[in-house]
């Protein structure tokens, strides 16, 4: 391409030292045309170089909303299994305590308020859980909506390159 390019500006600068002829201003024209396809060349190149730059981040930051919703509903599903098995435990205490009410038997009694303290303690301890579970989930939710921003500013990104891309081949005839 470029020998050819070279070839035609030889023959357009031999050509410049005659009288300018109807093939002196053909060969012009055409030096013309081919010094703005090889721009259109190289701005299509460039654009299409861009363009897999951005699929590639594009598919990157995919994959780390896929992590980061992942993480999120991983949160989401300890925390509920927590807050499940809290409920269920806080009932079987409500259970012991009125079994605990209505009980003669001091073996049993004793064995019941033994129970209602292992039970009382693990309820504090799955509270702190909890806590740490909410504020886990509020993380992950944080960092799925900023990857989403990201990968929402990469389809803006890859939208404007596409229409660049469309526009230069509208341009070529």
């Amino acid at each position: 391409m470029l020998t050819r390019a070279a070839f035609a500006l030889m023959i357009v600068t031999v050509a410049g030292a005659q009288t300018a002829s109807p093939d002196t201003l053909a060969l012009q024209a055409l030096v013309t045309e081919i010094r703005q396809l090889r721009q259109d060349m190289q701005a299509t190149t460039i654009t299409t170089q861009r363009v897999q730059i951005v699929l590639y981040r594009l598919q990157t930051q995919s994959a780390l909303v896929g992590r980061a919703t992942s993480r999120l509903d991983d949160a989401r599903s300890s925390l509920g299994n927590l807050q499940s098995e809290r409920k269920n435990l806080s009932l079987r205490m409500i259970g012991s305590q009125e079994t605990l009410k209505n009980t003669q038997n001091p073996a049993e009694r004793s064995s019941l308020e033994t129970m209602l303290v292992q039970a009382k303690a693990e309820v504090e301890r799955m509270s702190a859980d909890e806590q740490r579970l909410q504020s886990r989930e509020i993380d992950a939710e944080a960092q799925v909506r900023a990857e989403q921003a990201r990968l929402g500013e990469l389809q803006d990104q890859l939208e404007r390159l596409d229409k660049v891309l469309d526009s230069l081949t509208r341009k070529q005839p």
